[in-house]
């Protein structure tokens, strides 16, 4: 199974798709006829393919393609991971930031692969509840390390653009299993590390 995708499409699920697009873009009130928005029920369809394709991606597998045997014990972080998701409920876009920390149990993983998890689980229709269990519970399963801490930061574009029209408000949400539940000194040493400007 792939670990990412590139901007391409399923041609019979793009006509499908772009063929309901047209029918919305009626229903709003617009021609969808008229020279700008000829093509736009195809250019949607394309691009919520690309926006769901996390479908696609197994990510225990991407995690699994590079694990390997290490005695390092001390805490891993990978902060500030670009997330880009859709809320399932308005299918409006929500983005920001995620911070991942594991402790090694006797594996490490290829760093790359924890933004490539991110990415599969968070290209579906989400809530940042569920993505925040899923990223850690991911880590947890296949690696099976002493902790796991997932914070996510994300601005709601159904709260910014529509309902209470918040634009300035962000929500913040978090995991942990092991060290980081049971030791209050783990869990505060990773949000100081995340917090802290080192580069």
């Amino acid at each position: 199974m792939k670990e990412y995708k590139i901007d391409t499409e399923n041609t019979e699920n793009t006509e499908k798709i772009a063929s309901h697009y047209q029918d919305i873009l009626q229903r709003i009130g617009e021609d969808p006829t008229r020279e700008g928005l000829q093509k736009t029920p195809e250019r949607v369809a394309k691009a919520l393919q690309f926006l769901t394709h996390g479908y696609d991606l197994n990510p225990d597998a991407i995690l699994n393609s590079a694990i390997f045997e290490e005695e390092y014990s001390e805490m891993v972080i990978v902060k500030d991971i670009e997330v880009y998701s859709m809320c399932e409920h308005h299918m409006l876009p929500f983005f920001g930031k995620a911070h991942i920390a594991y402790i090694p149990n006797g594996k490490i993983v290829g760093l790359s692969k924890i933004p490539r998890i991110v990415d599969a689980y968070a290209r579906r229709l989400q809530v940042q509840e569920r993505l925040t269990i899923e990223i850690r519970d991911c880590i947890q399963r296949t690696l099976n390390p002493k902790g796991v801490a997932v914070v996510i930061e994300c601005a709601h574009m159904c709260m910014a653009m529509r309902g209470v029209q918040k634009q300035n408000s962000s929500t913040t949400t978090s995991a942990f299993t092991g060290l980081f539940l049971k030791n209050d000194a783990t869990r505060k040493e990773f949000i100081n590390l995340v917090q802290s400007k080192l580069h």
